[in-house]
């Protein structure tokens, strides 16, 4: 089981889990019940062994299965599927429930959440081979994941991704620093918007974040603060040469004690359904 080790400075995240095994899960509830926030990544490689059969594939993707088959490559079909799946695995996890039970629905802006079960937010991101899950109990929570060698500064990207005072702070750093920096900013760019459901609908050059090794807050285009102490982020370097980064904001709902199935149902609703059943018997 890899635990990769995280920056010292920064709000206390768990520490991303990757799937390896029964204990996995086991690790992303604690981290739950420890932060409210846990975050779980696997390579498609190994998650293609354990994905359903063809004939059993339209059951586990539910309302996902159009979209499914309107991906034409093969390889993105594989990865849209196993990214469903682990979504549903972890989603099930912490709520202790059977996968294909759980339904994913999404927003105006493609973002996704498990249908009746509002009190667990998700977040999902994967690029080339990696998965990556983000759940939270919280609030809101927004993952990306992105090779941490992507080529981006030397394309001139940096001017399109960010503001004056980051694009002032990558020139002043040593040159093989630029791009590592430009990636990581990139990541939690994406994580944040995605955690305000506004994916790249939203200008990354509007809002910007502070150099590594410090605590990560958003900041404005000049440098001022943008966020208080609501939001949370972090960025881990895995060992597999991906950089992985998640944005969390508190709703101020408190500690959730108890995060299963059974416990996410609203007490009025329940009683309603149980009278309905009652009368119908």
């Amino acid at each position: 089981m890899t635990r990769p080790g995280a920056t010292p400075t920064g709000p206390p995240l768990g520490e991303p889990v990757e799937v390896a095994g029964d204990q996995t899960w086991d690790l992303v509830r604690a981290d739950l019940a420890r932060h409210g926030t846990a975050l779980v990544y696997a390579e498609l490689g190994d998650l293609q062994p354990e994905l359903p059969a063809a004939h059993e594939l339209r059951a586990v993707l539910g309302r996902d299965w159009s979209r499914y088959l309107d991906l034409a490559h093969p390889s993105v079909r594989d990865r849209y599927a196993a990214s469903r799946v682990l979504l549903k695995r972890a989603g099930a996890a912490v709520l202790r429930a059977d996968p294909d039970t759980l339904e994913l629905g999404y927003g105006p802006t493609g973002r996704p959440y498990l249908r009746g079960c509002d009190q667990v937010d998700i977040s999902l991101s994967h690029t080339d081979d990696l998965l990556l899950v983000g759940l939270t109990t919280r609030g809101l929570i927004g993952v990306d994941a992105e090779r941490a060698d992507r080529p981006m500064y030397g394309r001139g990207l940096g001017r399109h991704v960010c503001t004056p005072y980051e694009l002032v702070s990558l020139a002043s750093l040593p040159e093989q620093e630029r791009n590592p920096s430009l990636v990581r900013l990139w990541t939690l760019k994406e994580a944040y918007s995605k955690a305000i459901g506004q994916g790249m609908q939203f200008s990354f050059t509007e809002f910007g974040f502070g150099p590594d090794g410090k605590p990560v807050r958003v900041y404005r285009p000049d440098g001022s603060p943008g966020t208080g102490a609501e939001w949370a982020f972090r960025t881990f370097l895995l060992g597999n040469g991906y950089r992985i980064s998640a944005a969390v904001y508190d709703a101020g709902f408190g500690e959730l004690d108890d995060a299963e199935l059974t416990s996410m149902l609203d007490r009025d609703t329940v009683e309603a359904i149980t009278d309905a059943l009652g009368d119908s018997v």
